[in-house]
């Protein structure tokens, strides 16, 4: 079930409710559509913005984005991963209430598949909406989004071409396996998710797609580890707090358009 929304051109701040303040960003008009699903009896959604060739044109890259916990889809759309990659169709996913009636993710694996079961459905419709490219799909996500994204890494590794966590740690049992080229940003300043915490996943990251031995700089904070093997992990430790920070969006949007499975 599909609804059309209106164009909106604002200034809004960006991880308002439990995940901190992080930026405000004016964005361009833009127009949106909210897409539904029935998931295991539960409605489920996402705010798709796509080119206006995605049904029609050569297939398009996707890239699923999950907000942090207390935030919402309608919220987590101004970081802009859509203008940063106006070729590519971008999902920002609903989550649905956890404790407190705050809406997350679940993060660790045998708990629930209800985020699991949600991005194997929406895959196969907007796959059947949309003309995608099955070789460049992606997910990215904030805090506890990022920690899904994680999930999906050890979850779905067939399925996602790369992966981009923000200010996300692995939980436990999470434990990929199968190397994908990943974006890690993470703030030493973080006391939210702690940045010790943060450090490990992205050591793992590279562990698993065994690059520990080839790095480079890639820029302020910045280092790239096996920039010429199919896996590369990219890690930016920027010294801000648990913030999603100015320019990750467009970060994360090179990466992906460089790295396609």
């Amino acid at each position: 079930m599909r609804r059309k929304e209106q164009p909106v051109s604002k200034k809004v701040l960006v991880g308002m409710g439990t995940i901190g303040i992080v930026a405000w960003l004016v964005v361009a008009e833009t127009s949106a559509e909210i897409m539904r699903w029935q998931v295991n009896g539960e409605t489920r959604e996402a705010i798709v913005h796509a080119p206006d060739t995605a049904e029609s044109g050569e297939a398009l890259p996707l890239v699923l984005s999950f907000h942090g916990y207390g935030d919402n889809m309608v919220n987590f759309q101004y970081t802009n991963v859509h203008v940063a990659w106006p070729d590519a169709v971008v999902g920002y996913f609903q989550g649905l209430e956890r404790s407190r009636g705050l809406r997350g993710w679940v993060t660790e694996p045998g708990r629930s598949n209800r985020d699991l079961a949600l991005v194997d459905v929406a895959l196969a419709s907007l796959k059947e909406r949309y003309r995608i490219d099955d070789d460049q799909i992606y997910a990215t996500g904030y805090s506890n989004g990022g920690g899904f994204t994680y999930l999906l890494w050890s979850e779905r590794a067939e399925v996602f071409a790369g992966y981009a966590p923000v200010a996300a740690r692995f939980r436990d049992g999470v434990q990929p396996e199968v190397p994908r080229p990943v974006v890690v940003i993470a703030g030493d300043r973080d006391r939210v998710v702690q940045f010790e915490d943060q450090q490990e996943a992205f050591e793992l990251a590279i562990d698993v797609n065994s690059v520990r031995d080839e790095s480079m700089e890639c820029g302020n904070g910045c280092t790239l580890y096996g920039a010429a093997t199919t896996a590369p992990v990219m890690v930016w430790v920027h010294h801000g707090a648990h913030v999603y920070p100015r320019g990750a969006s467009e970060g994360i949007a090179t990466f992906f358009r460089r790295y396609g499975r």
